[in-house]
Protein backbone atom coordinates (compact mmCIF):
# COMPACT_ATOMS: atom_id res chain seq x y z
CA UNK A 1 0.00 0.00 0.00
CA UNK A 2 1.12 3.44 -0.59
CA UNK A 3 1.95 5.66 1.55
CA UNK A 4 0.03 8.43 0.01
CA UNK A 5 -2.84 6.27 0.06
CA UNK A 6 -2.99 7.35 3.65
CA UNK A 7 -3.90 10.86 3.01
CA UNK A 8 -5.93 9.97 -0.49
CA UNK A 9 -9.83 11.10 -0.96
CA UNK A 10 -10.60 7.08 -1.18
CA UNK A 11 -9.43 6.77 2.23
CA UNK A 12 -10.61 9.59 4.24
CA UNK A 13 -13.78 9.81 2.40
CA UNK A 14 -14.56 5.98 3.09
CA UNK A 15 -17.85 5.92 4.92
CA UNK A 16 -16.42 2.97 7.06
CA UNK A 17 -13.50 4.69 7.95
CA UNK A 18 -15.42 8.07 8.75
CA UNK A 19 -17.38 6.00 11.23
CA UNK A 20 -14.86 4.70 12.49
CA UNK A 21 -13.45 8.90 12.96
CA UNK A 22 -16.63 9.53 14.25
CA UNK A 23 -16.76 7.22 16.97
CA UNK A 24 -13.43 7.53 18.29
CA UNK A 25 -13.89 11.37 18.60
CA UNK A 26 -17.37 10.74 19.99
CA UNK A 27 -15.62 8.50 22.66
CA UNK A 28 -12.65 10.87 23.25
CA UNK A 29 -15.30 13.76 23.69
CA UNK A 30 -17.46 12.36 26.26
CA UNK A 31 -13.89 11.35 28.00
CA UNK A 32 -12.70 14.79 27.83
CA UNK A 33 -15.74 16.76 29.37
CA UNK A 34 -15.12 13.27 32.28
CA UNK A 35 -11.75 14.81 32.68
CA UNK A 36 -12.84 18.09 33.07
CA UNK A 37 -15.71 16.65 35.52
CA UNK A 38 -13.63 18.53 38.71
CA UNK A 39 -12.78 21.23 36.76
CA UNK A 40 -16.27 22.00 35.91
CA UNK A 41 -17.86 21.31 39.67
CA UNK A 42 -15.42 23.72 40.95
CA UNK A 43 -16.48 26.37 38.51
CA UNK A 44 -20.31 25.76 39.24
CA UNK A 45 -19.72 26.04 42.80
CA UNK A 46 -17.63 29.54 42.88
CA UNK A 47 -18.54 31.16 39.54
CA UNK A 48 -21.56 32.36 37.54
CA UNK A 49 -23.50 29.75 36.13
CA UNK A 50 -23.01 30.99 32.73
CA UNK A 51 -19.42 31.08 32.56
CA UNK A 52 -19.38 26.85 32.57
CA UNK A 53 -19.68 26.90 28.81
CA UNK A 54 -15.99 28.09 28.51
CA UNK A 55 -14.94 25.40 31.05
CA UNK A 56 -14.06 22.53 28.43
CA UNK A 57 -12.00 23.95 25.69
CA UNK A 58 -10.52 20.44 24.13
CA UNK A 59 -13.83 18.47 24.45
CA UNK A 60 -15.35 21.14 23.25
CA UNK A 61 -13.14 20.63 20.35
CA UNK A 62 -13.57 17.50 19.55
CA UNK A 63 -17.48 17.96 20.06
CA UNK A 64 -17.57 20.39 17.16
CA UNK A 65 -14.84 17.94 14.96
CA UNK A 66 -16.96 14.83 15.78
CA UNK A 67 -20.68 16.57 14.55
CA UNK A 68 -18.45 18.30 11.30
CA UNK A 69 -17.67 14.30 10.26
CA UNK A 70 -21.66 13.84 10.55
CA UNK A 71 -22.11 16.77 8.02
CA UNK A 72 -19.57 14.37 5.91
CA UNK A 73 -21.54 11.55 6.35
CA UNK A 74 -25.04 13.41 5.78
CA UNK A 75 -24.65 16.40 3.64
CA UNK A 76 -27.50 18.98 4.48
CA UNK A 77 -29.48 19.75 1.64
CA UNK A 78 -31.30 23.14 3.54
CA UNK A 79 -29.53 26.74 3.40
CA UNK A 80 -30.62 27.05 7.25
CA UNK A 81 -28.36 23.43 8.03
CA UNK A 82 -25.79 24.27 5.58
CA UNK A 83 -24.92 27.28 6.89
CA UNK A 84 -24.76 25.49 10.66
CA UNK A 85 -22.76 23.71 8.56
CA UNK A 86 -19.71 26.21 7.60
CA UNK A 87 -19.89 27.70 11.51
CA UNK A 88 -19.77 24.39 13.19
CA UNK A 89 -16.92 23.13 10.46
CA UNK A 90 -15.05 26.27 11.27
CA UNK A 91 -15.31 25.83 15.35
CA UNK A 92 -13.75 22.34 14.48
CA UNK A 93 -11.07 23.22 12.60
CA UNK A 94 -9.64 26.40 14.35
CA UNK A 95 -10.41 25.13 17.79
CA UNK A 96 -8.98 21.68 17.07
CA UNK A 97 -5.97 23.02 15.70
CA UNK A 98 -5.33 25.10 18.56
CA UNK A 99 -6.25 23.26 21.54
CA UNK A 100 -4.73 20.13 20.26
CA UNK A 101 -1.33 22.39 19.89
CA UNK A 102 -2.01 24.20 23.63
CA UNK A 103 -2.11 21.07 25.78
CA UNK A 104 0.69 19.01 24.17
CA UNK A 105 2.78 22.50 24.55
CA UNK A 106 1.72 22.76 28.01
CA UNK A 107 2.60 19.56 29.29
CA UNK A 108 5.87 20.26 27.43
CA UNK A 109 6.74 23.31 29.06
CA UNK A 110 5.97 22.09 32.58
CA UNK A 111 8.19 19.72 31.88
CA UNK A 112 11.16 22.04 31.09
CA UNK A 113 10.92 23.62 34.79
CA UNK A 114 11.48 20.36 36.16
CA UNK A 115 7.84 18.79 35.60
CA UNK A 116 7.57 15.01 35.23
CA UNK A 117 5.81 13.51 31.84
CA UNK A 118 4.03 10.43 32.95
CA UNK A 119 2.16 7.81 30.84
CA UNK A 120 -0.89 9.66 31.10
CA UNK A 121 0.93 13.00 29.77
CA UNK A 122 2.08 11.01 26.84
CA UNK A 123 -1.45 9.98 26.23
CA UNK A 124 -2.77 13.32 25.95
CA UNK A 125 0.10 14.48 23.91
CA UNK A 126 -0.89 11.33 21.44
CA UNK A 127 -4.69 12.17 21.34
CA UNK A 128 -4.47 15.99 21.41
CA UNK A 129 -1.68 16.17 18.43
CA UNK A 130 -4.24 13.86 15.99
CA UNK A 131 -7.09 16.66 17.12
CA UNK A 132 -4.56 19.11 15.32
CA UNK A 133 -3.57 16.89 12.59
CA UNK A 134 -7.01 15.55 12.01
CA UNK A 135 -8.37 19.15 11.47
CA UNK A 136 -5.98 20.34 9.30
CA UNK A 137 -5.98 16.64 7.20
CA UNK A 138 -9.83 17.07 6.76
CA UNK A 139 -10.61 20.69 6.15
CA UNK A 140 -9.85 20.21 2.84
CA UNK A 141 -12.74 17.69 2.44
CA UNK A 142 -15.06 20.39 4.65
CA UNK A 143 -17.41 23.42 3.03
CA UNK A 144 -16.18 25.90 5.89
CA UNK A 145 -15.55 29.32 4.23
CA UNK A 146 -13.76 31.90 5.58
CA UNK A 147 -17.13 33.36 7.34
CA UNK A 148 -17.15 30.56 9.41
CA UNK A 149 -13.53 30.89 9.99
CA UNK A 150 -14.23 34.59 11.35
CA UNK A 151 -16.59 33.26 13.75
CA UNK A 152 -14.34 30.50 15.14
CA UNK A 153 -11.85 32.90 15.56
CA UNK A 154 -13.77 35.41 17.77
CA UNK A 155 -15.59 32.73 19.47
CA UNK A 156 -12.10 31.23 20.31
CA UNK A 157 -10.72 34.47 21.51
CA UNK A 158 -13.81 35.19 23.68
CA UNK A 159 -13.19 31.92 25.25
CA UNK A 160 -9.13 33.20 25.72
CA UNK A 161 -10.91 36.51 27.36
CA UNK A 162 -13.15 34.60 29.91
CA UNK A 163 -10.26 32.16 30.67
CA UNK A 164 -7.70 34.70 31.80
CA UNK A 165 -10.07 36.97 33.05
CA UNK A 166 -11.90 34.86 35.46
CA UNK A 167 -9.51 32.37 36.15
CA UNK A 168 -11.13 29.11 34.33
CA UNK A 169 -8.58 28.33 32.31
CA UNK A 170 -7.63 24.55 31.59
CA UNK A 171 -6.07 23.81 35.38
CA UNK A 172 -1.99 24.26 34.65
CA UNK A 173 0.78 22.10 35.71
CA UNK A 174 2.01 23.33 38.97
CA UNK A 175 6.00 23.99 37.57
CA UNK A 176 3.52 27.10 35.51
CA UNK A 177 1.59 28.54 38.15
CA UNK A 178 3.36 31.33 38.47
CA UNK A 179 3.48 31.61 34.57
CA UNK A 180 -0.33 32.57 34.06
CA UNK A 181 0.75 35.60 32.22
CA UNK A 182 3.13 33.85 30.21
CA UNK A 183 0.33 31.20 28.96
CA UNK A 184 -1.96 33.59 28.54
CA UNK A 185 0.00 35.76 25.93
CA UNK A 186 0.72 32.33 24.42
CA UNK A 187 -2.99 31.12 24.13
CA UNK A 188 -3.71 34.37 22.30
CA UNK A 189 -0.88 33.63 19.94
CA UNK A 190 -1.92 30.48 19.27
CA UNK A 191 -5.48 31.50 18.77
CA UNK A 192 -4.68 34.05 16.25
CA UNK A 193 -1.94 31.54 14.70
CA UNK A 194 -4.25 28.50 14.37
CA UNK A 195 -7.08 30.67 12.29
CA UNK A 196 -4.42 31.99 10.03
CA UNK A 197 -3.07 28.09 9.64
CA UNK A 198 -6.51 27.16 8.79
CA UNK A 199 -7.74 29.78 6.55
CA UNK A 200 -4.00 29.29 4.37
CA UNK A 201 -4.76 25.26 4.10
CA UNK A 202 -8.48 26.01 3.35
CA UNK A 203 -7.15 28.65 0.66
CA UNK A 204 -4.03 26.33 -0.88
CA UNK A 205 -6.88 23.58 -0.90
CA UNK A 206 -9.40 25.46 -2.47
CA UNK A 207 -6.89 26.95 -5.30
CA UNK A 208 -5.71 23.24 -5.59
CA UNK A 209 -8.97 22.23 -6.33
CA UNK A 210 -9.56 24.97 -8.67
CA UNK A 211 -6.61 23.83 -10.92
CA UNK A 212 -6.49 19.89 -10.55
Amino acid sequence: MSITFLWSRELLLNRYFLWLLFWCNLLGTVGGYVWYDNQLAYTWDRYPHWLIVFVPDSPTASLFFTIALLFLLFPPVSRGWTVLRHLVEGLAVVTSVKYGIWASAIIFAGASQGGAIGSLDWMLVASHTIMAVEALVYIRFFAVRSAGLTVALLWTLLNDLMDYTYGINPWLPRELFDDVPAVRNFTVALTLASAAACWLVMALSRRRAGTS
